[in-house]
């Protein structure tokens, strides 16, 4: 009996593996069950259980919301807050990086603010996140405004949010992103 792998596993086509995932994970609704981990992510990713965005504070896990799930494990998670015609992204958070999820939880939001009437999302993330950056750019968002030295009046509400970030940048400044929603036709 022949031992060879190729045989039975041929190569896949590239983009294969994607698809898989692509079917295989759902997005789903934030439920009451999922508002604990989304404390506890908060507490986590940004030093304590509430962000503050435009000196408004937001407690992501009382916030609409949903959450991406593959198989029984949660690997995202997006919040958000609508208020009149423009929506907030106030949390986004993919547990495994350049495999769709935060692409799916964006779109899902996307798809909300669209039909609630909203003309505009918009987010903010600080000078360090050049993950995010990149992120939320190559989505059709623009750095709409940057508030140098904002860090610093936040960390007088959250001392624990670190000086130094991502790729040992030192975290200082915002930078708030937008993206214009053109009526669909």
């Amino acid at each position: 009996m022949d031992n060879d792998d190729t045989a039975i596993y041929p190569v896949l086509p590239a983009g294969f593996g994607r698809f898989f995932r692509d079917i295989s994970m759902r997005v789903t609704e934030l439920s009451d069950d999922d508002r604990l981990w989304v404390k506890e992510r908060t507490e986590l990713l940004f030093g304590g259980d509430f962000v503050v965005s435009r000196s408004e504070v937001h407690d992501p896990h009382k916030l609409p919301g949903f959450i991406a799930t593959e198989g029984r494990e949660r690997v995202g998670l997006i919040t958000y807050h609508l208020v009149d015609d423009v929506c907030e992204i106030v949390t986004i958070d993919a547990l495994c990086q350049f495999m769709g999820v935060g692409t799916m939880l964006l779109e899902k939001v996307e798809s909300v603010a669209r039909a609630a009437g909203c003309t505009k999302l918009w987010t903010i993330t600080t000078n360090d996140r050049l993950d995010a950056q990149r992120f939320f750019q190559k989505r059709g968002f623009v750095i709409s405004e940057v508030r140098l030295g904002a860090m610093t009046k936040i960390r007088l509400l959250k001392p624990n949010v670190p000086k130094v970030g991502d790729y040992g940048i030192p975290v200082r400044d915002e930078l708030e992103f937008e993206k214009p929603l053109l009526p669909l036709e």
